[in-house]
Order: structure tokens, then sequence, then C-alpha cells
């Protein structure tokens, strides 16, 4: 193709573009790197690409490389030529290999083949497939329904996927409005660790963040306009909550008792069941002696009050975890005084980005440069998902040792120290309080948002004794110390290992997945299917869990994809129930077993809501996202039975 592109060419990738302040603005503040990559997806012009290859180094490393003035000014002005006029735009796709060697040298590492297909679907450069239009594809058959149990994240790219293709269904949502964990978690400072830009859904990618990391507000907003653009909230029922789910095996539908507002029951009859409901969904309070006898106001971060006033308030707060990490650091400056339980130990990395708010350039340039935000949707992926893997592989020369599980491994646990040393240099003793003696990445981390500029405050104290007990008007520490406090606010999690809930599920010839499964030991076919709970299809289940980083937006879509592949081979077939076999099911929890001990979740210094009490690991997915993504393309051959 020559270098002038024709009319209809431009308006395919929205050029030409005005040449006008907001593009020059944009320029000026967008990413470097996706700036490099967009351009030379649109233009294919490696040449470029190849002389900034030596100055980009990995998104953690320590050698910091200046890329040279003159070659991004003409980097910038390339790209303004190519936007404002269309001349240089490339009418065909770029090649996979040239498309692989963007992400490489915009990585700065190299990066296999192997994910090229789930770039191009979780970046948004190609859109999930429209099953509806499908050619031959067999629709859905009237009476046909699915219910979806709740409305936040995953039931939402369920609602999303299941009315695109064709599906009938209905989604039971206990609380008021959609967004779940940011619909419920209003605690000051909540916030969210993965990166805005790839904490979303692929098919509405969203330029608008205020934040690199979103606020709690900022990721509920996000929920509600995509509840408002796709309709989803005419398939919901709100404040209503599942009780029990019973199958028959005669007539192979589901009888789901739901408990409406108004306190009366209904029963749905369905033929398949998704549960969204999530595992940090059951918040749980510490079990301290004297909790319920404390006289002032005791709250959850789960369930914070919106009118609680801490203003010149004395303040404790049980747990050092990352929901108290959070509204530590937010509730500081205004209390009179605050003393923080610590229990456990965590890691703390600190991101530059997490505080920084989107300048205007950078959404302008999201909003409006073509394939922009998809190039920094990768970017945010790879350094804060697969690129991070290698952290949490144990490495076995590295069998042994106390502190790391690799060479990756030890070099963040140094990066985590010296931040530690350049926020306390002159507190030794905060330090030892502060530092854990387990290898980093093994249990969640925290990313620093605040926390430790308030530990440093005169009117916040950090206790590592242990909690004696809960008197009245305070707490009393195991070294005798008491701190009369007005307000107590736990920050002391969910009961994720009873995965069921408050659900009773009965299946075939009256199975019971709450006694299967335990209050602690549940195990799922790629933590979606359990054998003898035909139709019944889980999200976020046992082993499916990105515990390596940020991804819990890519498994909740995949593990989607994977469901409704598996009702589209139902209605193929005719058949009416769908269920994985006894063997698929063993042989894939064996796999995970085998492959746990060569994750950082075993240890002997992990201990973390990851594992159950005999230590086995039952949240963790061991393999990369991509691994997640290839694995449920579609159920595989031989792993189900239709009838």
């Amino acid at each position: 193709m020559n270098e002038m592109t024709t009319i209809e060419q431009r308006k395919h990738v929205g050029l030409p573009l005005d040449d006008n302040a907001q593009l020059a603005q944009a320029l000026a503040e967008a990413n470097l790197h996706t700036l490099l990559a967009s351009y030379v997806y649109l233009s294919h012009e490696q040449e470029l690409l190849e002389r900034f290859a030596p100055f980009i180094r990995p998104a953690f490393s320590l050698e910091r490389v200046e890329i040279p003035a003159e070659l991004a000014d003409e980097l910038r002005a390339k790209l303004h030529h190519l936007l404002t006029t269309g001349e240089g735009v490339r009418s065909e796709a770029p090649s996979d290999d040239l498309v692989r060697r963007i992400m490489t040298v915009t990585a700065g590492e190299e990066v296999a083949p192997e994910f090229l297909e789930l770039v191009y679907d979780q970046c948004g450069f190609t859109p999930w497939i429209d099953r509806s239009a499908v050619p031959g594809r067999k629709a859905p058959p009237a009476g046909f329904k699915v219910l979806v149990i709740g409305a936040g994240m995953t039931g939402m790219a369920a609602a999303t996927k299941l009315r695109e293709a064709g599906y009938d269904f209905v989604v039971i949502e206990k609380n008021a409005e959609v967004g779940g964990t940011w619909y419920e978690n209003r605690y000051p400072g909540v916030g969210v660790d993965t990166p805005s830009h790839f904490y979303s859904f692929s098919w509405e990618i969203w330029p608008d963040w205020h934040h690199y990391h979103p606020h709690g507000a900022d990721m509920q907003q996000y929920m509600l306009d995509v509840a408002d653009k796709y309709g989803l909230r005419r398939d919901i029922r709100f404040n209503t909550a599942v009780e029990t789910l019973v199958y028959d095996k005669e007539t192979a539908l589901w009888t789901v008792t739901v408990r409406k507002s108004d306190g009366t029951t209904e029963d749905i009859v369905v033929n398949a069941v998704i549960n969204g409901h999530g595992p940090v969904n059951r918040y749980k309070w510490p079990e301290i002696e004297g909790l319920e006898d404390f006289a002032g106001t005791l709250v959850h971060t789960a369930n914070y009050p919106a009118d609680l006033d801490l203003k010149g308030k004395r303040v404790a707060v049980i747990g050092t975890g990352a929901s108290a990490a959070q509204l530590v650091g937010a509730i500081a400056p205004e209390v009179a005084e605050l003393t923080q339980y610590q229990r456990t130990k965590h890691w703390v990395i600190f991101n530059p980005e997490i505080a920084h708010e989107v300048s205007e350039g950078m959404k302008w340039a999201l909003a409006n440069i073509p394939t922009f935000k998809e190039w920094f949707r990768f970017r945010v992926y790879w350094s804060a998902a697969d690129g991070l893997f290698s952290n949490v592989l144990k490495d076995p020369e590295w069998e042994g040792n106390p502190l790391a599980v690799s060479q990756l491994n030890e070099f963040t646990r140094q990066y985590a120290l010296g931040y530690m040393q350049q926020k306390f240099p002159d507190n030794a003793e905060l330090r030892e309080k502060l530092t854990p003696d387990f290898p980093i990445f093994s249990k969640r981390i925290i990313l620093d948002n605040g926390w430790y500029d308030a530990l440093a405050r005169d009117n916040v104290h950090l206790q590592d004794k242990g909690i004696a007990r809960i008197l009245p008007n305070g707490i009393e520490a195991k070294d005798g110390s008491i701190f009369e406090c007005d307000v107590i606010i736990c920050a002391t999690g969910f009961n994720v290992s009873k995965m069921i809930g408050g659900l009773t599920i009965k299946g075939v010839d009256g199975r019971d997945l709450g006694q299967e499964w335990g209050e602690e030991d549940p195990r799922s076919y790629l933590g979606m299917c359990m054998p003898g709970f035909p139709n019944l299809f889980w999200t976020v289940g046992p082993n499916s869990a990105p515990n390596h980083a940020a991804g819990q937006n890519l498994i909740s879509e995949c593990q989607v994809n994977w469901i409704i592949e598996a009702l589209d081979r139902m209605v193929e077939s005719g058949a009416k129930s769908f269920e994985v076999t006894q063997e698929a099911f063993e042989t894939w929890n064996r796999k995970v077993e085998e492959r746990m001990p060569q994750m950082i979740w075993t240890h002997p210094g992990a201990n973390s809501y990851y594992n159950n009490s005999n230590g086995r690991v039952f949240l963790s997915w061991p393999w990369r996202l991509v691994d997640f993504f290839n694995a449920t393309r579609r159920p595989e051959e031989g792993t189900y039975t239709l009838n």
C-alpha cells in the first residue's frame, strides 16, 4: 500500500484527528512506550521500534536507561503527522511477528508467541465472538433459562455474554445495586490493587479512570456505567438472596429458592445455575474475648457505616492486611489517636503510580488515539500480571532458603526492604516490627498508598504483642498495656475457605455440596464444575484465583466464556445436562496437587488465607494467566458427559 490511505481506511482507524491543543497535550503527557506501540502498529515501521529497543527495560528493573530526547521527539512528530493526515497508516493488520515484536520491545523483555491470542482478546484488539451471529450455531431453545447468582464483576460479565449469546436468564442480587465487592466496601481509603486499565472488561476498556489504581468509588462508578450501557438491570432482581438449590435428576432442572426483600420466599426453576457470589463476600469478625462487650462503636471494614465520623476520636484498628493499610492511611490525619494491632506481618511494595492521577493528556490519548488504550492495557497486564509470575515459582537451587524462592523473588524482597528503609530510616524498632520472615508473594502483598506515612505519625502506634481481650472501654494487649478507645474497626477479612457460603446445594441423589466441601476444603474442575452437580457452574472457585498478581477480571471472563461454551454443547446436542466426569475431576485435582509444591505458597513460611488449616492451597491458580486463558477456550472433549 502507498503512504496515503483512503478516506475509508482513515475512518476505519478513527483518522485523521484534528490538529489541536488536546492532541499536542496528549503526545506530551501520554506514556511514551505506548505511543511507540500505537505508532508501529498503525504504520508497521519496525525500524523506529528497533531504535528504541536498547533504551527500554522491564517495568521493575533497577536499571534505568533514559530514552534520548531527540528519539522521543522524533516519535511524537511522526505520530502527530500520521494522526493528523492519515499518511502512513497501513490498511492491513500487522503480522503476528510484528505484534509480538512490539510487545517484546515495549515490555523490555521477551514475550513469547503463546501470549498473542490472550493479548488480542484481553486487550481488545479482537472483540469477543458474538455467538448469536456465528453461522450454523444452534440458538438456545425457548424456555431454556439460566440463573446467575450475584451482580458483581463476574455476574455482570455472565449477564452481558449470556444475552449476547441469546440465552434467557435472570440475575439474583442480594444488594440494591450492581458492583458486588465495590458496592459493599466503602471504608475510607478503599481502593484496588489491580491497575485501573486492566481491572475492567476487555469489551469495555474505560478511558476515563481518574487514577492508575482506582479508588473504590471509581470502580463502582465503572460498574454502574457498564450496567447502564448494556441495560443489565432489566434482568437483575435486586434485594433478593439465593438460599437453596436442589437438582431434579429426572427433569434435569434446578429449583432455586430465593428470599425476597419482604421476607417471603419464591422458587425459581431453571436449566442451569452460574454462581458468581465470589469468595470475598462474607466478612468475618475476629474471635477475641470480650468483643461483644465493647461499649463504643464496633465496625467491620466490609460493612462500614457511611455516617461514621472519626474526627478527634481514639480509634483501634485490628488487622494489618490490605484493607487495614488502606484504612489507616486514610484516617490517620483526622483521628486523635490510633493504635493498629498486628497479628501477621505483610510485605509492602510501593508502586509510584498508585497515587498518581491520570493526566488529561493521557485520558485524551486513551479515548482518541487509535489502539493506544489497547496497547496501554497490554503494558499493564504484562507488568502487573504474567510478567511477575517467576516471583512465585520456586527455583530448585533456592530450596531451603527461608526468605526467598528464586533470584527474582530475592530481588523483589530487597526492593521492599529498601522502600521500608527509605520510609523509616531512623526507626529500627518499627522496621523490625514490620519485616516479615517469609518470602515476598507467599502471602498477599500490600501496595502502599499512605500506610507507611501514617505509621510515621506521632498519633499512630503499631502494637505487635497480640490482643489479650476486648474491654468495655478499649483493648488490652498481651503485654498488659491498655488502649482506651472510642471506636474499634475490624479489618479482619473474609471467610474465603467456606466457598459455598450460606447456600444449601443438593445435587444428584441428594448429594450435599456443603458436606462434601466442608468448612475449608473445596475442590472442583477448573474452579467451575463438580461431578454430581450437573448444570451448576461455579466461578472464582477452588484453585482459580490469580494469586501471583493482578487478573481476577481475566479469570472471570475466561470462566464465563467456558460456561457459555458448555451451555452451547448442551443446546447443539439437544441434551438436558452437562456434567464434568469424575475422572476429569480427579485428574485435574491431581495435576494441581502435583504442581503446588513448585509454588511459593507451599514454602514452609507461607501461611495465609490461600491455605486451609491443613496447609492445602485451595485458592490459588498455580500457573500463569495465559495458561488459564488457554485452558478455558472450550470444554475439552472427554472431560464431560451430555445427557
